[in-house]
């Protein structure tokens, strides 16, 4: 697939219109089996999740699914969740469950005892003299293996034989959030659920800041979440404008602005975020936000106030054996708040803990998706919360308090029916502000041969 090469600030300036069928079309979303997901590098899981030998786990996209184990100190192998025999998954993933996950050093087919080792290799048939003296070429049933490669502290895998270095793909993406150092992270929380509407609704509900003063209107007290949107060759990012002497504000953990006392409004927005969201933010930083005002006196100017903030919170993590990554002004400004990476994952970083969002296709449905959300922080060495995927459908009690996210999956939900309503003509997104679902539609049709965008 050729790159795109392009100035970031001036590519997809203009107005578009992004055609619907990619949302709801049954033909569209069959074709994404084919020419889509057995193209792309996938987003599966974090290295720390498979740290013994033989540790694995199983991941799933549309019809297809994959047994991805660890083979060694550094090596990790993924093979097609399926016996070479007559066709049965070798692993089940129980009903209600995210994945399914274990030890072992063979796999066991459970409907012939056909076995296979963790190189993929068919060591036993059952009744092999059926195959005549010799028994049959076990070299002939191995498993279908993809390749399988880290970045990031994350395992991922493609289909596509011919496929780019991992490291190429992700580029820029990967060069710029190396400074954050995100495989010293782990997850503290991670929540999954089914949803009716299409994987890319579901991912497109975070691709910009544009719908946060009316779809969280509890955070205008705060100041302003606005920003831009960038593509970014196969990818796309975005981050929040902050006026000048404040660039340090651009990051993902911010000031609250727009009230006479930062030091009130930063410990408010801090303990709300925590307590309503519980994403991008720490334990940390909420009490370091917490003594603001007994650590500063009145009027202490916002830029002195987010200064103290950060190196306050940065002392106490360092002091119980949390070191943050020590970016620059000028790499967190380049790097964004977050990063759409194609197709389905996004990665929105932070000094000491990340969000991130992914979706997929939920059967051969292209109304309904898996959708996923998981946060991830520095915690100290040893220390593992090894948090699992919590199945927390839309209706859970869960939902009650952490309130934010609920209200993206109103737009999500609605998003789905409105645009099959009649005389809806395409999404047509902020040139400045929704850019990158612009260039996430563009990449699409490169790799479907239809669906582009077209100029307004």
């Amino acid at each position: 697939m050729t790159e795109i090469v392009e100035n970031p600030l001036e590519a997809l300036s203009e107005s578009y219109v992004i055609p619907v069928e990619a949302y709801y079309s049954r033909e569209y979303a069959q074709a994404e089996k084919e020419k889509l997901w057995s193209k792309v590098w996938l987003n599966v899981a974090r290295v720390s999740e498979l740290p013994k030998f033989g540790d694995f786990l199983t991941y799933a996209i549309a019809d297809d699914e994959f047994i991805v184990i660890r083979t060694g100190d550094n090596t990790f192998k993924a093979y097609s969740n399926v016996c070479s025999h007559r066709g049965r998954p070798l692993v089940d993933t129980e009903p209600g469950e995210h994945d399914a996950r274990g030890r072992r050093r063979q796999f066991v087919c459970g409907f012939h005892g056909w076995r296979y080792d963790t190189e993929g290799a068919c060591t036993y048939v059952t009744e092999p003299e059926d195959w005549g003296p010799n028994g049959p070429d076990l070299d002939s049933y191995r498993l279908p293996q993809v390749q399988v490669d880290t970045w990031g502290g994350w395992i991922w895998l493609t289909m596509n034989p011919n496929a780019e270095p991992l490291r190429d793909y992700l580029s820029p993406m990967a060069g710029l959030l190396e400074p954050f150092q995100l495989e010293n992270m782990r997850c503290r929380w991670r929540r999954w659920l089914e949803f009716d509407c299409n994987w890319k609704v579901a991912l497109e509900a975070f691709m910009e800041t544009y719908h946060v003063p009316v779809t969280h209107p509890e955070f205008r007290v705060f100041g302003s979440f606005l920003g831009w949107s960038r593509a970014q060759g196969t990818h796309s990012h975005i981050g929040y404008d902050a006026p000048k002497g404040m660039e340090e504000n651009q990051a993902k953990v911010r000031i609250a602005q727009g009230t006479e006392d930062a030091r009130v409004s930063t410990a408010t927005m801090q303990n709300f975020t925590w307590e309503a969201v519980n994403t991008n933010t720490t334990q940390t930083l909420v009490d370091a936000a917490n003594r603001l005002v007994d650590e500063l006196p009145e009027g202490t100017p916002p830029d002195v106030v987010l200064k103290h903030w950060l190196s306050s919170a940065r002392r106490d993590d360092e002091e119980r054996g949390v070191i943050w990554p020590s970016p620059t002004p000028e790499q967190t400004a380049a790097s964004g708040t977050a990063w759409q990476v194609f197709p389905n994952f996004q990665i929105g970083h932070g000094l000491n803990n990340a969000l991130c969002y992914g979706a997929r296709p939920l059967g051969d449905d292209p109304n309904k998706c898996i959708f996923e959300a998981a946060v991830y922080e520095i915690f100290p060495p040893g220390e593992d919360p090894q948090a699992p995927w919590i199945k927390t459908p839309v209706d859970d009690e869960y939902w009650e308090t952490h309130i934010v996210l609920p209200q993206d999956f109103s737009n999500m939900a609605a998003i789905q029916k409105g645009m099959k309503r009649h005389g809806f003509a395409g999404n047509k997104p902020n040139p400045y502000r929704e850019r990158g679902i612009v260039n996430f539609h563009r990449n699409l049709a490169r790799y479907m041969g239809t669906g582009a965008p077209r100029e307004l």
